[in-house]
Protein backbone atom coordinates (compact mmCIF):
# COMPACT_ATOMS: atom_id res chain seq x y z
CA UNK A 1 0.00 0.00 0.00
CA UNK A 2 1.36 3.57 -1.09
CA UNK A 3 -0.12 6.84 0.41
CA UNK A 4 0.01 9.49 -2.35
CA UNK A 5 2.36 11.66 -0.24
CA UNK A 6 4.81 8.65 -0.32
CA UNK A 7 5.14 8.89 -3.88
CA UNK A 8 6.18 12.43 -5.91
CA UNK A 9 2.66 13.05 -8.38
CA UNK A 10 5.05 12.77 -11.23
CA UNK A 11 6.13 9.25 -10.68
CA UNK A 12 2.98 8.36 -9.43
CA UNK A 13 1.25 8.91 -12.44
CA UNK A 14 3.96 7.30 -14.90
CA UNK A 15 3.02 4.23 -12.46
CA UNK A 16 -0.29 4.59 -12.57
CA UNK A 17 -0.10 5.26 -16.77
CA UNK A 18 2.38 1.92 -16.71
CA UNK A 19 0.15 -0.08 -14.97
CA UNK A 20 2.31 -0.87 -11.22
CA UNK A 21 -0.11 1.46 -9.23
CA UNK A 22 -4.09 1.20 -9.04
CA UNK A 23 -5.92 3.61 -7.07
CA UNK A 24 -8.08 2.33 -4.21
CA UNK A 25 -9.58 5.36 -3.00
CA UNK A 26 -8.53 8.89 -3.06
CA UNK A 27 -4.80 9.10 -1.93
CA UNK A 28 -4.52 5.73 -1.06
CA UNK A 29 -2.80 3.46 -4.04
CA UNK A 30 -2.05 -0.47 -4.13
CA UNK A 31 1.38 -1.60 -6.45
CA UNK A 32 0.24 -3.86 -9.46
CA UNK A 33 1.66 -5.85 -12.26
CA UNK A 34 1.80 -4.30 -15.96
CA UNK A 35 0.70 -7.91 -16.65
CA UNK A 36 -2.42 -7.84 -15.43
CA UNK A 37 -4.98 -8.20 -17.18
CA UNK A 38 -8.43 -5.76 -17.22
CA UNK A 39 -10.33 -6.32 -13.83
CA UNK A 40 -7.55 -8.65 -12.52
CA UNK A 41 -9.27 -8.92 -8.52
CA UNK A 42 -5.66 -10.59 -7.50
CA UNK A 43 -3.64 -7.41 -6.32
CA UNK A 44 -6.61 -6.32 -4.60
CA UNK A 45 -7.60 -9.42 -2.55
CA UNK A 46 -4.21 -10.49 -2.03
CA UNK A 47 -4.11 -6.51 -0.72
CA UNK A 48 -7.25 -6.14 1.35
CA UNK A 49 -6.37 -6.81 5.18
CA UNK A 50 -3.75 -5.19 5.34
CA UNK A 51 -5.03 -1.97 3.33
CA UNK A 52 -8.32 -2.73 6.03
CA UNK A 53 -5.44 -2.27 9.01
CA UNK A 54 -3.20 0.56 7.54
CA UNK A 55 -6.23 2.72 6.65
CA UNK A 56 -8.30 2.13 9.66
CA UNK A 57 -4.15 2.99 11.76
CA UNK A 58 -4.37 5.93 9.66
CA UNK A 59 -7.57 7.33 10.03
CA UNK A 60 -8.33 6.64 13.29
CA UNK A 61 -4.85 5.69 15.07
CA UNK A 62 -5.41 3.35 17.85
CA UNK A 63 -9.18 3.89 18.25
CA UNK A 64 -10.60 1.16 16.30
CA UNK A 65 -11.32 -2.57 16.20
CA UNK A 66 -13.33 -4.74 13.98
CA UNK A 67 -16.76 -6.14 14.91
CA UNK A 68 -17.27 -9.44 17.12
CA UNK A 69 -18.65 -11.46 14.15
CA UNK A 70 -15.22 -10.39 12.24
CA UNK A 71 -13.05 -11.02 14.82
CA UNK A 72 -14.24 -14.31 15.38
CA UNK A 73 -14.21 -15.66 11.91
CA UNK A 74 -10.35 -14.19 11.99
CA UNK A 75 -9.98 -16.15 14.75
CA UNK A 76 -11.44 -19.46 13.77
CA UNK A 77 -9.33 -18.65 10.05
CA UNK A 78 -11.71 -17.74 8.04
CA UNK A 79 -9.46 -15.44 6.20
CA UNK A 80 -11.81 -15.02 2.99
CA UNK A 81 -12.01 -10.95 1.75
CA UNK A 82 -15.95 -10.31 2.72
CA UNK A 83 -18.09 -7.52 1.39
CA UNK A 84 -17.97 -5.28 3.68
CA UNK A 85 -16.31 -4.85 6.92
CA UNK A 86 -17.14 -3.20 10.18
CA UNK A 87 -15.02 -1.24 12.27
CA UNK A 88 -16.08 0.13 15.03
CA UNK A 89 -14.53 3.49 16.87
CA UNK A 90 -15.41 6.24 18.92
CA UNK A 91 -14.89 8.64 16.09
CA UNK A 92 -16.53 6.61 13.41
CA UNK A 93 -19.07 8.46 11.29
CA UNK A 94 -21.47 6.04 10.38
CA UNK A 95 -20.35 6.16 6.80
CA UNK A 96 -19.88 3.28 3.87
CA UNK A 97 -16.27 4.08 2.58
CA UNK A 98 -16.68 1.72 -1.11
CA UNK A 99 -13.45 0.19 -2.17
CA UNK A 100 -12.35 -2.04 -5.34
CA UNK A 101 -14.24 -4.51 -6.65
CA UNK A 102 -17.78 -4.55 -4.51
CA UNK A 103 -15.57 -4.37 -1.25
CA UNK A 104 -16.10 -1.63 1.86
CA UNK A 105 -15.29 -0.50 5.26
CA UNK A 106 -18.61 0.44 6.94
CA UNK A 107 -17.17 2.79 10.37
CA UNK A 108 -19.78 2.46 13.20
CA UNK A 109 -19.21 4.62 15.70
CA UNK A 110 -19.67 3.31 18.91
CA UNK A 111 -19.11 5.92 22.56
CA UNK A 112 -16.12 4.50 23.90
CA UNK A 113 -13.52 1.78 23.26
CA UNK A 114 -14.07 -1.76 25.26
CA UNK A 115 -11.36 -2.43 28.06
CA UNK A 116 -8.05 -3.54 26.37
CA UNK A 117 -7.99 -6.95 27.96
CA UNK A 118 -10.93 -7.40 25.60
CA UNK A 119 -8.66 -6.84 22.79
CA UNK A 120 -5.80 -8.28 20.52
CA UNK A 121 -3.56 -6.80 17.68
CA UNK A 122 -3.42 -9.97 14.53
CA UNK A 123 -1.24 -8.74 11.69
CA UNK A 124 -2.01 -4.96 12.29
CA UNK A 125 -5.93 -5.76 12.64
CA UNK A 126 -7.24 -4.94 16.18
CA UNK A 127 -10.01 -8.09 17.04
CA UNK A 128 -11.98 -8.85 19.87
CA UNK A 129 -10.35 -11.88 21.73
CA UNK A 130 -11.92 -14.98 20.73
CA UNK A 131 -13.95 -15.02 24.49
CA UNK A 132 -14.97 -11.69 24.40
CA UNK A 133 -16.17 -11.89 20.50
CA UNK A 134 -17.98 -15.36 21.36
CA UNK A 135 -19.74 -12.99 24.72
CA UNK A 136 -21.09 -10.45 22.36
CA UNK A 137 -22.47 -12.23 18.94
CA UNK A 138 -25.84 -12.83 18.99
CA UNK A 139 -27.61 -16.04 19.19
CA UNK A 140 -27.81 -15.44 15.27
CA UNK A 141 -24.38 -15.41 14.37
CA UNK A 142 -24.38 -19.42 16.13
CA UNK A 143 -26.57 -20.45 13.43
CA UNK A 144 -25.69 -18.07 10.51
CA UNK A 145 -22.09 -19.42 11.16
CA UNK A 146 -21.47 -22.57 13.01
CA UNK A 147 -18.34 -23.82 12.15
CA UNK A 148 -16.75 -20.38 13.06
CA UNK A 149 -18.51 -21.10 16.30
CA UNK A 150 -17.44 -24.79 16.46
CA UNK A 151 -13.87 -23.76 15.60
CA UNK A 152 -13.40 -20.96 18.30
CA UNK A 153 -15.15 -23.08 21.04
CA UNK A 154 -12.50 -25.92 20.48
CA UNK A 155 -9.87 -23.87 20.23
CA UNK A 156 -10.42 -22.54 23.96
CA UNK A 157 -8.04 -24.35 26.40
CA UNK A 158 -8.75 -24.90 30.41
CA UNK A 159 -7.49 -21.80 31.86
CA UNK A 160 -9.27 -19.94 29.24
CA UNK A 161 -10.84 -16.58 30.52
CA UNK A 162 -14.30 -17.36 29.45
CA UNK A 163 -16.20 -17.80 32.53
CA UNK A 164 -14.56 -15.00 34.08
CA UNK A 165 -16.20 -12.55 31.31
CA UNK A 166 -19.41 -14.37 31.71
CA UNK A 167 -19.19 -13.85 35.28
CA UNK A 168 -18.25 -10.30 35.13
CA UNK A 169 -20.85 -9.38 33.35
CA UNK A 170 -23.48 -11.34 34.72
CA UNK A 171 -23.94 -12.62 31.07
CA UNK A 172 -26.60 -15.33 31.92
CA UNK A 173 -28.23 -15.73 28.27
CA UNK A 174 -24.61 -15.91 26.64
CA UNK A 175 -23.74 -18.22 29.76
CA UNK A 176 -26.56 -20.00 29.30
CA UNK A 177 -25.76 -20.81 24.93
CA UNK A 178 -22.37 -21.20 25.13
CA UNK A 179 -22.98 -23.98 27.49
CA UNK A 180 -25.68 -25.24 25.12
CA UNK A 181 -23.24 -24.74 22.50
CA UNK A 182 -19.93 -26.52 24.40
CA UNK A 183 -22.41 -29.35 25.39
CA UNK A 184 -23.23 -30.17 21.57
CA UNK A 185 -19.65 -30.28 20.45
CA UNK A 186 -19.10 -32.73 22.94
CA UNK A 187 -17.72 -30.52 26.01
CA UNK A 188 -20.16 -31.37 28.46
CA UNK A 189 -17.82 -30.84 31.96
CA UNK A 190 -16.97 -26.97 30.27
CA UNK A 191 -20.61 -26.56 30.07
CA UNK A 192 -21.30 -28.18 33.78
CA UNK A 193 -18.69 -25.93 35.09
CA UNK A 194 -20.39 -22.70 33.91
CA UNK A 195 -23.65 -23.20 34.74
CA UNK A 196 -22.97 -24.79 38.41
CA UNK A 197 -20.56 -21.92 38.86
CA UNK A 198 -22.93 -19.32 37.62
CA UNK A 199 -25.34 -20.92 39.64
CA UNK A 200 -23.47 -20.90 42.47
CA UNK A 201 -22.76 -17.03 43.21
CA UNK A 202 -26.85 -16.19 42.13
CA UNK A 203 -27.07 -16.58 38.20
CA UNK A 204 -30.19 -18.13 37.47
CA UNK A 205 -28.68 -19.35 33.45
CA UNK A 206 -31.14 -21.83 31.70
CA UNK A 207 -28.82 -23.78 29.20
CA UNK A 208 -29.87 -23.91 25.51
CA UNK A 209 -28.58 -25.13 21.91
CA UNK A 210 -28.01 -22.05 19.90
CA UNK A 211 -26.89 -24.01 16.91
CA UNK A 212 -29.54 -25.01 14.39
CA UNK A 213 -31.21 -28.97 14.84
CA UNK A 214 -29.91 -29.62 11.45
CA UNK A 215 -25.80 -28.20 11.81
CA UNK A 216 -23.16 -30.55 11.43
CA UNK A 217 -20.92 -30.55 14.17
CA UNK A 218 -18.02 -32.19 14.98
CA UNK A 219 -17.36 -33.19 18.40
CA UNK A 220 -14.11 -31.79 20.35
CA UNK A 221 -13.49 -33.45 23.25
CA UNK A 222 -10.04 -31.83 23.60
CA UNK A 223 -8.56 -27.99 22.79
CA UNK A 224 -7.34 -28.27 19.11
CA UNK A 225 -5.25 -25.81 16.91
CA UNK A 226 -8.40 -23.27 15.08
CA UNK A 227 -7.32 -24.50 11.60
CA UNK A 228 -7.62 -28.42 12.18
CA UNK A 229 -10.43 -27.59 14.20
CA UNK A 230 -11.51 -25.90 11.04
CA UNK A 231 -10.86 -28.34 8.62
CA UNK A 232 -12.56 -31.06 10.52
CA UNK A 233 -15.72 -28.68 10.88
CA UNK A 234 -16.13 -27.59 7.22
CA UNK A 235 -15.01 -31.25 6.20
CA UNK A 236 -17.91 -32.68 8.43
CA UNK A 237 -20.36 -29.91 7.10
CA UNK A 238 -19.57 -30.63 3.20
CA UNK A 239 -19.54 -34.82 3.45
CA UNK A 240 -23.04 -35.14 3.24
CA UNK A 241 -23.18 -32.62 0.16
CA UNK A 242 -20.56 -34.57 -2.03
CA UNK A 243 -22.46 -38.13 -1.58
CA UNK A 244 -25.92 -36.63 -2.65
CA UNK A 245 -23.64 -35.60 -6.05
CA UNK A 246 -21.19 -39.09 -6.79
CA UNK A 247 -22.40 -42.57 -7.78
CA UNK A 248 -21.43 -44.92 -5.55
CA UNK A 249 -17.64 -46.22 -5.72
CA UNK A 250 -17.40 -49.69 -8.46
CA UNK A 251 -15.39 -51.09 -6.09
CA UNK A 252 -11.32 -52.04 -6.34
CA UNK A 253 -10.67 -53.74 -10.31
CA UNK A 254 -10.54 -57.03 -10.73
CA UNK A 255 -8.09 -56.29 -13.18
CA UNK A 256 -4.82 -54.60 -11.48
CA UNK A 257 -2.83 -54.29 -14.92
CA UNK A 258 -5.73 -53.40 -16.99
CA UNK A 259 -6.29 -50.50 -14.25
CA UNK A 260 -3.04 -49.25 -14.61
CA UNK A 261 -2.42 -49.17 -18.41
CA UNK A 262 -5.87 -47.28 -18.49
CA UNK A 263 -3.79 -44.71 -15.98
CA UNK A 264 -0.60 -45.02 -17.98
CA UNK A 265 -3.49 -44.15 -21.57
CA UNK A 266 -4.73 -40.56 -19.78
CA UNK A 267 -1.44 -39.71 -18.97
CA UNK A 268 -0.54 -37.28 -22.40
CA UNK A 269 -3.93 -35.65 -21.92
CA UNK A 270 -4.18 -35.66 -18.39
CA UNK A 271 -0.42 -33.56 -18.61
CA UNK A 272 -1.47 -31.24 -21.59
CA UNK A 273 -4.86 -30.01 -19.72
CA UNK A 274 -3.02 -29.93 -15.62
CA UNK A 275 -0.59 -27.93 -17.09
CA UNK A 276 -2.40 -26.12 -19.32
CA UNK A 277 -4.94 -24.94 -16.36
CA UNK A 278 -2.08 -23.81 -14.72
CA UNK A 279 -0.72 -21.23 -17.18
CA UNK A 280 1.95 -23.42 -18.90
CA UNK A 281 2.37 -23.72 -22.71
CA UNK A 282 2.50 -26.86 -23.54
CA UNK A 283 1.22 -29.13 -26.72
CA UNK A 284 0.67 -32.62 -27.01
CA UNK A 285 4.39 -33.05 -28.62
CA UNK A 286 5.89 -31.50 -25.96
CA UNK A 287 4.26 -33.70 -23.01
CA UNK A 288 5.69 -36.84 -25.93
CA UNK A 289 8.56 -35.73 -26.46
CA UNK A 290 9.13 -35.35 -22.56
CA UNK A 291 7.42 -38.71 -21.66
CA UNK A 292 9.55 -40.63 -24.68
CA UNK A 293 12.84 -39.22 -23.16
CA UNK A 294 13.71 -37.05 -26.01
CA UNK A 295 14.27 -34.32 -23.35
CA UNK A 296 17.67 -33.50 -23.34
CA UNK A 297 18.68 -30.63 -20.91
CA UNK A 298 22.34 -31.20 -21.37
CA UNK A 299 22.63 -30.72 -24.67
CA UNK A 300 19.78 -28.69 -25.74
CA UNK A 301 19.72 -24.77 -24.17
CA UNK A 302 16.29 -24.90 -24.96
CA UNK A 303 15.06 -27.68 -22.36
CA UNK A 304 17.26 -26.51 -19.68
CA UNK A 305 15.90 -23.17 -19.73
CA UNK A 306 12.54 -23.96 -21.03
CA UNK A 307 9.82 -23.17 -18.27
CA UNK A 308 7.06 -24.88 -20.14
CA UNK A 309 9.45 -27.85 -21.30
CA UNK A 310 11.30 -27.96 -17.17
CA UNK A 311 7.07 -28.00 -15.86
CA UNK A 312 6.18 -31.03 -18.25
CA UNK A 313 9.43 -33.22 -17.22
CA UNK A 314 8.19 -32.32 -13.83
CA UNK A 315 4.56 -33.30 -14.31
CA UNK A 316 5.87 -36.49 -15.78
CA UNK A 317 8.29 -37.91 -13.17
CA UNK A 318 5.51 -36.95 -10.63
CA UNK A 319 2.77 -38.94 -12.56
CA UNK A 320 5.23 -42.02 -12.55
CA UNK A 321 5.33 -41.51 -8.53
CA UNK A 322 1.76 -40.90 -8.60
CA UNK A 323 0.71 -44.07 -10.70
CA UNK A 324 3.05 -46.73 -8.23
CA UNK A 325 0.81 -45.34 -5.65
CA UNK A 326 -2.50 -46.42 -7.27
CA UNK A 327 -0.42 -49.69 -7.62
CA UNK A 328 0.47 -49.88 -4.08
CA UNK A 329 -3.60 -48.73 -2.93
CA UNK A 330 -4.58 -51.33 -5.76
CA UNK A 331 -2.69 -53.91 -3.92
CA UNK A 332 -3.92 -53.27 -0.52
CA UNK A 333 -1.96 -50.18 0.88
CA UNK A 334 -4.35 -47.62 3.33
CA UNK A 335 -5.11 -44.39 0.57
CA UNK A 336 -4.60 -42.04 3.44
CA UNK A 337 -1.89 -43.44 5.16
CA UNK A 338 0.08 -43.57 1.64
CA UNK A 339 -0.98 -40.15 0.90
CA UNK A 340 0.42 -38.76 3.93
CA UNK A 341 4.19 -40.71 2.97
CA UNK A 342 4.30 -40.11 -0.16
CA UNK A 343 2.59 -36.47 -1.33
CA UNK A 344 5.85 -35.13 -0.66
CA UNK A 345 7.54 -36.79 -3.21
CA UNK A 346 5.16 -35.75 -6.20
CA UNK A 347 5.68 -32.28 -4.71
CA UNK A 348 9.76 -32.87 -5.53
CA UNK A 349 9.30 -34.45 -8.61
CA UNK A 350 7.19 -31.72 -9.96
CA UNK A 351 9.83 -28.98 -9.22
CA UNK A 352 12.97 -31.20 -9.24
CA UNK A 353 13.70 -30.63 -12.75
CA UNK A 354 13.56 -27.15 -12.42
CA UNK A 355 16.44 -26.90 -9.43
CA UNK A 356 18.25 -29.27 -11.58
CA UNK A 357 18.14 -26.48 -13.86
CA UNK A 358 19.40 -23.68 -11.97
CA UNK A 359 15.37 -22.20 -11.82
CA UNK A 360 14.91 -22.68 -8.54
CA UNK A 361 16.96 -22.96 -5.11
CA UNK A 362 17.21 -26.67 -3.72
CA UNK A 363 15.75 -25.48 -0.54
CA UNK A 364 12.69 -24.05 -2.26
CA UNK A 365 11.61 -27.48 -2.24
CA UNK A 366 12.35 -28.29 1.54
CA UNK A 367 8.27 -28.35 2.66
CA UNK A 368 5.57 -26.19 2.98
CA UNK A 369 5.29 -22.61 2.54
CA UNK A 370 6.77 -20.10 4.87
CA UNK A 371 5.01 -17.05 3.28
CA UNK A 372 1.60 -15.96 2.01
CA UNK A 373 0.11 -16.72 -1.05
CA UNK A 374 -2.97 -15.88 -2.87
CA UNK A 375 -4.81 -17.68 -5.69
CA UNK A 376 -5.59 -15.64 -8.96
CA UNK A 377 -9.17 -14.22 -9.15
CA UNK A 378 -10.59 -15.66 -5.79
CA UNK A 379 -12.13 -14.03 -2.99
CA UNK A 380 -10.33 -17.18 -0.42
CA UNK A 381 -7.30 -16.10 1.03
CA UNK A 382 -5.21 -19.42 2.15
CA UNK A 383 -4.24 -19.96 5.75
CA UNK A 384 -1.47 -18.32 7.47
CA UNK A 385 2.26 -19.64 6.61
CA UNK A 386 2.96 -20.50 10.05
CA UNK A 387 -0.69 -22.81 10.98
CA UNK A 388 0.03 -24.72 7.59
CA UNK A 389 2.11 -27.78 9.28
CA UNK A 390 -1.18 -28.21 11.07
CA UNK A 391 -3.46 -28.03 8.74
CA UNK A 392 -2.03 -30.84 6.59
CA UNK A 393 -1.71 -32.83 9.65
CA UNK A 394 -5.41 -32.13 9.79
CA UNK A 395 -6.47 -32.86 6.50
CA UNK A 396 -4.31 -36.54 6.71
CA UNK A 397 -6.28 -37.62 9.57
CA UNK A 398 -9.54 -36.49 7.65
CA UNK A 399 -8.37 -37.81 4.98
CA UNK A 400 -6.85 -41.15 6.61
CA UNK A 401 -10.30 -41.36 8.55
CA UNK A 402 -12.46 -40.78 5.69
CA UNK A 403 -14.38 -44.36 4.34
CA UNK A 404 -15.99 -42.96 1.72
CA UNK A 405 -13.65 -42.72 -1.75
CA UNK A 406 -15.47 -40.46 -3.25
CA UNK A 407 -15.72 -37.78 -0.35
CA UNK A 408 -11.84 -38.10 0.20
CA UNK A 409 -11.21 -37.42 -3.80
CA UNK A 410 -13.35 -34.08 -3.46
CA UNK A 411 -13.50 -32.89 -0.44
CA UNK A 412 -8.96 -33.91 -0.27
CA UNK A 413 -9.20 -31.58 -3.54
CA UNK A 414 -10.85 -29.00 -2.72
CA UNK A 415 -9.28 -28.41 1.36
CA UNK A 416 -5.52 -28.93 -0.59
CA UNK A 417 -6.44 -26.48 -2.47
CA UNK A 418 -7.79 -24.37 0.33
CA UNK A 419 -4.71 -24.77 2.37
CA UNK A 420 -2.18 -24.04 -0.47
CA UNK A 421 0.62 -25.40 1.10
CA UNK A 422 3.41 -25.11 -1.30
CA UNK A 423 4.70 -22.25 -2.75
CA UNK A 424 3.75 -23.28 -6.26
CA UNK A 425 2.00 -26.71 -7.70
CA UNK A 426 -0.91 -26.65 -5.37
CA UNK A 427 -3.53 -27.31 -8.31
CA UNK A 428 -1.35 -30.17 -9.88
CA UNK A 429 -1.00 -31.87 -6.43
CA UNK A 430 -4.63 -31.49 -5.61
CA UNK A 431 -5.59 -33.13 -8.81
CA UNK A 432 -3.32 -35.84 -8.56
CA UNK A 433 -4.71 -36.53 -5.05
CA UNK A 434 -8.39 -36.70 -6.38
CA UNK A 435 -7.48 -38.78 -9.10
CA UNK A 436 -5.30 -41.31 -6.89
CA UNK A 437 -7.92 -41.48 -4.27
CA UNK A 438 -10.91 -42.44 -6.97
CA UNK A 439 -8.41 -45.29 -7.24
CA UNK A 440 -9.23 -45.91 -4.07
CA UNK A 441 -12.75 -46.60 -4.58
CA UNK A 442 -12.45 -47.71 -8.21
CA UNK A 443 -13.51 -44.69 -10.27
CA UNK A 444 -11.40 -44.31 -13.34
CA UNK A 445 -9.23 -41.57 -14.03
CA UNK A 446 -10.71 -37.97 -14.46
CA UNK A 447 -9.35 -35.04 -16.87
CA UNK A 448 -10.15 -31.87 -16.13
CA UNK A 449 -10.24 -30.25 -19.20
CA UNK A 450 -8.66 -26.71 -19.84
CA UNK A 451 -11.25 -25.12 -21.47
CA UNK A 452 -13.44 -26.16 -18.15
CA UNK A 453 -10.95 -24.20 -16.37
CA UNK A 454 -13.56 -21.20 -15.69
CA UNK A 455 -16.02 -23.57 -14.20
CA UNK A 456 -13.70 -25.50 -11.95
CA UNK A 457 -12.51 -22.79 -10.49
CA UNK A 458 -15.82 -21.13 -10.05
CA UNK A 459 -17.22 -24.62 -8.26
CA UNK A 460 -13.77 -24.26 -5.89
CA UNK A 461 -14.48 -20.62 -5.39
CA UNK A 462 -18.39 -21.31 -4.19
CA UNK A 463 -16.82 -23.79 -1.75
CA UNK A 464 -14.14 -22.20 -0.45
CA UNK A 465 -16.09 -18.48 -0.28
CA UNK A 466 -19.83 -19.86 -0.19
CA UNK A 467 -19.20 -22.95 1.49
CA UNK A 468 -21.21 -24.84 -0.50
CA UNK A 469 -19.22 -27.47 -2.13
CA UNK A 470 -22.12 -29.00 -4.40
CA UNK A 471 -20.97 -27.28 -7.83
CA UNK A 472 -17.42 -28.66 -7.30
CA UNK A 473 -19.06 -32.45 -6.41
CA UNK A 474 -20.81 -32.03 -9.39
CA UNK A 475 -18.40 -30.81 -11.64
CA UNK A 476 -16.36 -34.10 -10.73
CA UNK A 477 -19.36 -36.31 -10.72
CA UNK A 478 -20.21 -35.27 -14.78
CA UNK A 479 -16.65 -36.04 -15.52
CA UNK A 480 -16.04 -38.87 -14.03
CA UNK A 481 -15.35 -41.17 -17.12
CA UNK A 482 -15.13 -38.35 -19.97
CA UNK A 483 -18.97 -37.36 -19.44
Amino acid sequence: MFRSGEISRTHRERLRDNGFLTEVIKGWWISTSPQAEPGDTTPWYSSFWAFCAEYCEARFGAEWHLSPEQSLMLHAEATSVPTQVVVYSPTGGNNSTELLFGTSIYDLRQKAMPPGSDLTLREGLRLYTAEAALVKVPEAFFQRSPVEVQVALASLGPSSPLLSRLLEGGHTTVAGRIAGALRRIGRPDQADRIVRTMTAVGYDVRESDPFAEDAKVVSAASPRAPIAGRLAALWQAQREGVLAQMLPPPGLPGDRAAYLRDVQDSYEQDAYHSLSIEGYNVTPDLVERVRHGRWSPDEEDRDRRDRDALAARGYFQAFERVREDIGAILDGAHPGRRLRERVGEWYLELFAPSVAAGMLKAQDLAGYRDQPVYIRASRHVPPRAEVVPDAMEALFDLIEQEEEPAVRAVLGHWMLGYVHPYPDGNGRIARFLMNVMLASGGYPWTVIRVQDRTSYMAALEAASVAGDIAPFADFIAARLGGR
